[in-house]
């Protein structure tokens, strides 16, 4: 009956639910984002690990700080591991956060903001100061409609923030900032609206498509080795142990907010040299290292996603990849599926695909799906692709065909904490804890 109801009537008139929700939330929690420094990151990837490496940079310059993204929802230390398969919660639950941060003393808020969530209003009421777009590229095109739309969605944040009342926090007026990486065609777009400072943020040598900036932070000479990342924004030289150049981006995107927040480059350069990998984001799985082997989870569920990771594979250089891969379901990007397939079929010594999120689709259609990609390219069916329902099973298989020297890569979660399947039931699931368990089974 819910499904029906879905069905019949608009989605613009549904999202007015979500509206309702917003309103009430702020009201309930007494508009606690007038009491933060807001800082909303948006874009199509990259947003996560943008909030999670820009928390540790405020917190090592002594900010106290709040995050609500995809990996985490976090308060002033505390930390829990997101497990609603949403970024943007909703009902009142993202006020609630809210004010247990003002609660808890922070000064700052960080808050990933997608543009399905734009579209279900759940960016309203609250007032955001800051906001960042990492890039632009098409994905979610289905569920938009077209490109135009999805680039329109995140444009009304970047409105609704300029727009937005000004703060006095601690005596000090906050100004409406813009930060964009100003390397994507449509960048001038979204610095063209009424804020107080425009920041770009971008690769040296790619052309620039935003004018009338206030600032420039601009990333070069990036270096990679099997220890991380080296590379320069402006004339500082800063180094990390993270792997994978869209990182560099993802930091330079952090170091511009950063410093506008006025944190010194010796900071700077002190956090991001120690950072924390990020929760399922190219993060290597200790316990294969006594097998002599590497694993490694990774979120990339997109193409452009997956071909970034595949630069990080590159430089770790191992004897053989084998590559468990998946695709969400529920009509989310069919489009997608076999470009999937493909990439991993032509860059993977051995493609294991297998359930990603099917929600109300058959998984096995979307598992062919994606395998069809791989056959394209060259692969064979039980010689070197396998389509494995059980995503368990499948990382297990990976496990017992891995020898030393190679590579597994897990990918399309991260750190997800469920599998969402039919009528929204979800599943409790950890790759990680799921590659462990294999690995325990393994003799060295």
């Amino acid at each position: 009956m819910k499904k029906l109801f879905k069905k019949l009537i608009p989605k613009r008139i549904l999202n007015l639910k979500h509206l309702f929700f917003a309103w009430y939330g702020a009201v309930k929690y007494k508009n606690p984002s007038e009491e933060l420094l807001v800082i909303g990151i948006t874009g199509t990837s990259g947003k996560s690990t943008t909030a999670y490496l820009l928390r540790q940079l405020l917190e090592q310059a002594g900010f106290v700080v709040g995050a609500l993204s995809t990996i985490d929802f976090y308060v002033a230390g505390q930390d829990k591991l997101n497990d609603t398969k949403m970024t943007m919660l909703g009902r009142t639950a993202i006020q609630k956060y809210l004010r247990e941060m003002v609660n808890k003393k922070c000064d700052i808020a960080i808050v990933e903001t997608t543009s399905e969530g734009i579209i279900q209003y759940r960016h309203r009421f609250i007032n955001y100061d800051y906001v960042l777009l990492t890039n632009l590229y098409p994905e979610h095109i289905e569920s938009h409609g077209n490109f135009e739309n999805y680039k329109n969605a995140k444009l009304k944040l970047f409105k609704y923030t300029a727009n937005g009342k000004i703060k006095i926090l601690k005596g000090e007026k906050i100004e409406k900032k813009v930060f964009v990486n100003e390397n994507i065609e449509q960048a001038q777009e979204f610095v063209n609206f009424n804020f107080s400072k425009k920041i770009g943020f971008g690769k040296k040598g790619e052309k620039v498509f935003a004018e009338n900036l206030d600032k420039e932070f601009v990333l070069s000479n990036i270096k990679t080795t099997t220890n991380g990342l080296d590379f320069q924004i402006n004339d500082e030289r800063l180094n990390t142990s993270l792997f994978g150049e869209h990182n560099a981006l993802n930091i330079l995107s952090a170091i511009s907010v950063a410093r506008e927040l006025k944190i010194d480059w010796s900071k700077i350069k002190k956090a991001v040299k120690n950072f924390d990998g990020v929760p399922g984001r190219i993060e290597f799985i200790k316990e294969s290292e006594s097998f002599g082997f590497q694993v490694i989870v990774d979120y990339a569920f997109e193409p452009v996603a997956l071909k970034s990771l595949y630069k990080v594979v590159k430089i770790l250089n191992p004897k053989r990849v084998i590559h468990v891969c998946g695709s969400a379901g529920g009509g989310r990007d069919k489009s997608r599926r076999e470009p999937i397939g493909k990439i991993v079929g032509k860059s993977a010594d051995v493609c294991i695909v297998t359930n990603e999120d099917p929600y109300d689709e058959d998984p096995m259609e979307i598992i062919k799906q994606v395998s069809a990609g791989a056959k394209k390219v060259g692969k064979k069916l039980n010689n070197d692709l396998f389509e494995i329902l059980d995503r368990g099973e499948a990382i297990q298989k990976a496990v017992d065909l891995t020898k030393k020297g190679d590579l597994i890569l897990v990918t399309g979660k991260g750190s997800e904490q469920a599998i969402v399947v039919a009528n929204g039931e979800k599943i409790l699931w950890d790759d990680r804890d799921a590659i462990r368990k294999s690995l325990n089974k393994k003799k060295i």
